[in-house]
């Protein structure tokens, strides 16, 4: 039967865009600013963070050119340390992990939404958060193509109005005395645990760097072209966070905008009056969008995927040529639930840590490789860029634990109970990933 390839490495490029510029860089700095005392600190903290990313997205290249097919950290885990490690990473994908991110960016697309437009308000409750889930998923389950482009199309709008809010504030600083507002306190001492902990939630922005590697079994030249795609995207997202994160942090006095979770509102119509803000609102809006068609194109191909190797029943997999819609439903489904359950931030908390662990040691399978089955990356950024990116990532990690030992606590019982639907689904299915499972023999 002929391979059909679905993605172009523009796909791939809005896939990891639109899955990273989410509520994030619009949100976070607000907090830095409060724990770092200085706009430098805050600026320094986006760099480092998509230099982190950027070594994340060249370690994941490694990966599938290793692993050329669709899956993510479950089929890096289970091909290369052991099924069991793999299954969990699929469990906590399944469990929550992409239908609570898409959960959470469709309440706040429902939150920036009602700000934008006050005549949305008068809708029930969580409406707007369900249907915009339900669009999203009925773009993607027609066919893959359309699905793609839709998302292309949305994340090319999303680009031309940040590019052109880069380009007014530009004009702004250039030609208004007061911009860029000048600070008359002295730089805050740096302080090495309060850099170290903004960077725990500045790396959630750019945690979508990995986004194409979940459809690379869709790609021509995957080998090449993902990569490629992830690299492009990551470099986008840095230039597009540093940029806007240097117009709100420079565009309004420091003390109104400390603190401040809706610090892009709030620099906007220090810059622009009630109107600037009313289009940044927009904006947040249509980047939310972007990331809910990003989590509901990706996220059903680690369900196909587990389902081909038996891990989830048959019914899941996809048909070739046809998207996963099984595994699109199951994921529609589960986020359309998830919008209804209460405390989702404390929920995307926990998430961030366990999902985090996943990203560590699925890049941590490069080296396993490499011992094990003498596969060696041919990339001359091996072993330094999954060496940077393991160690960030986990020391973040732990300082996040650290800080909230609940996301600790709350990680437990989901990778418990992932053993334990292991071992059930092993026991109920005679041919468990069968002779294709290439774990470490």
């Amino acid at each position: 039967m002929t391979k059909v390839y679905s993605f172009s490495v523009w796909t791939l490029v809005a896939l990891v865009v639109g899955n990273a510029v989410g509520a994030g860089i619009y949100t976070t700095s607000g907090f830095a600013l409060a724990d770092l005392g200085s706009r430098e600190w805050v600026l320094l903290a986006w760099v480092v963070a998509g230099l982190i990313a950027l070594m994340g997205a060249l370690s994941y290249g490694m990966l599938v050119q290793g692993i050329s097919e669709s899956g993510g950290e479950y089929l890096y885990l289970s091909r290369s340390i052991h099924p069991l490690a793999g299954f969990v990473a699929g469990w906590i994908s399944l469990l929550a992990g992409f239908p609570g991110a898409i959960a959470f960016a469709a309440l706040a697309f429902e939150t920036y939404s009602f700000a934008a437009f006050p005549q949305l308000q008068s809708l029930p409750k969580d409406l707007l958060a369900i249907s915009v889930i339900m669009v999203a998923g009925s773009v993607h389950i027609v066919r893959t193509k359309s699905g793609a482009k839709t998302h292309e199309a949305i994340v090319a709008m999303m680009l031309l109005v940040l590019f052109a809010i880069i380009i007014w504030s530009a004009w702004k600083f250039a030609t208004v005395p007061s911009l860029p507002v000048a600070d008359a306190r002295p730089i805050a001492a740096f302080s090495i645990f309060a850099f170290a902990n903004s960077l725990v939630w500045i790396s959630l922005s750019y945690s979508g760097f990995n986004a194409a590697a979940y459809v690379a079994g869709e790609v021509a030249n995957s080998k090449k072209n993902v990569p490629r795609g992830m690299v492009i995207g990551t470099l986008l997202t840095m230039l597009l966070c540093v940029a806007i994160n240097a117009i709100m942090i420079y565009g309004a006095p420091y003390e109104i905008l400390v603190g401040q979770a809706d610090i892009a509102a709030v620099s906007a119509q220090a810059m622009g009056g009630v109107a600037a803000r009313r289009v940044v609102e927009v904006v947040i809006a249509i980047s939310l969008l972007t990331s809910i068609t990003a989590m509901v194109l990706a996220g059903p191909r680690v369900y196909s995927k587990m389902a081909e190797d038996g891990a989830l029943p048959r019914l899941f997999a996809a048909r070739a040529g046809l998207p996963p819609r099984m595994s699109i439903l199951l994921q529609v489904t589960t986020a359309v639930m998830l919008v209804l359950i209460a405390d989702l931030r404390s929920l995307l908390s926990y998430l961030g840590f366990t999902l985090s662990l996943c990203l560590a040691l699925a890049v941590t399978s490069l080296f396993v490789r490499h011992w094990r089955l003498r596969e060696r990356p041919t990339s001359v950024w091996y072993p330094w860029a999954p060496i940077i990116f393991v160690v960030c990532t986990v020391m973040f990690a732990a300082l996040s634990a650290v800080n909230d030992p609940t996301q600790f606590y709350a990680a437990i019982p989901t990778i418990v109970i992932g053993g334990l639907a292991y071992l059930i689904s092993t026991k109920s299915t005679l041919n468990f990933f069968g002779n294709k499972s290439g774990g470490c023999e």
